[in-house]
């Protein structure tokens, strides 16, 4: 069965984490490239992490979530039938990265410093800019051997490592405080109340029923109203039967 989880995020927080782990994503499937564009696509989503990151402190964020878990493991220290062995294991990696970030330099500072990187920046968010007139010496670089360019943008990609570890910890301890539950949207629509520590609402539904979730609302109170997909309509239209999919408030 085709299905897929959708998330909205209920805060501006969320959704820069959320952004940012999908350009994670993306820049782990070039890490790998061997053509040309395969490069390029690496490098627009590194300054996109990069303007990203300058624009939002994230650092910040990460720290107060990290710490929140740090509290919430103590907490669950108290009670029985806890595996302390496990439950041990997570507090170290919790505060480690937690000691890690606070020691960090603000993320991707490095990479300001890269003289070629900067050099390049500009002219990749004009569409189409990256021509050999307009970067001859990004050109020059895409001719350098495999085993040169592996290692450098490796070494790039290395100034996010802490974030991404961050993130992934984050989004991981957020998702696991919510358990999916089914739910019936009568005539594609579902409203809902958010408890006050609810930061993300996520759906889990079908993919080949001609359908998808859409969210409107704030973190207190939130509708879902599900909608008929269909690329040769310039508007949506919503579903007028039930839907039945899967709710997780996290």
């Amino acid at each position: 069965m085709n299905q897929a989880v959708y998330e909205f995020p209920l805060n501006e927080k969320v959704r820069t984490y959320l952004r940012l782990e999908q350009l994670f994503k993306q820049l782990g499937q070039s890490i790998n490239a061997s053509e040309d564009w395969q490069y390029v696509r690496f490098i627009e989503s590194l300054f996109t992490l990069l303007d990203l990151s300058e624009r939002v402190d994230v650092r910040t964020d990460l720290i107060k979530d990290i710490e929140l878990h740090e509290r919430n493991l103590n907490y669950w220290a108290q009670h029985p039938n806890i595996d302390l062995d496990a439950l041990k294991q997570a507090q170290q990696k919790v505060i480690a990265l937690r000691d890690e970030l606070k020691n960090a330099r603000k993320f991707g500072s490095a990479l300001r410093d890269e003289k070629f990187l900067m050099s390049i920046r500009q002219r990749f968010s004009i569409p189409g800019g990256t021509c050999s007139f307009d970067l001859p010496n990004l050109h020059y670089w895409l001719r350098q051997d495999e085993a040169f360019k592996q290692r450098t943008i490796n070494a790039w990609f290395k100034e996010f490592a802490l974030m991404q570890n961050a993130i992934d910890m984050t989004l991981t301890f957020l998702r696991e405080r919510g358990r999916f539950e089914a739910i019936d949207a009568q005539k594609g629509f579902y409203q809902g109340v958010a408890d006050d520590k609810n930061e993300v609402i996520r759906v889990y539904c079908r993919t080949d029923q001609g359908y998808f979730p859409t969210l409107s609302g704030n973190k207190y109170r939130y509708a879902i109203r599900f909608m008929m997909f269909n690329p040769e309509e310039a508007g949506q239209v919503a579903m007028e039967t039930m839907v039945q999919f899967k709710l997780a408030c996290c």
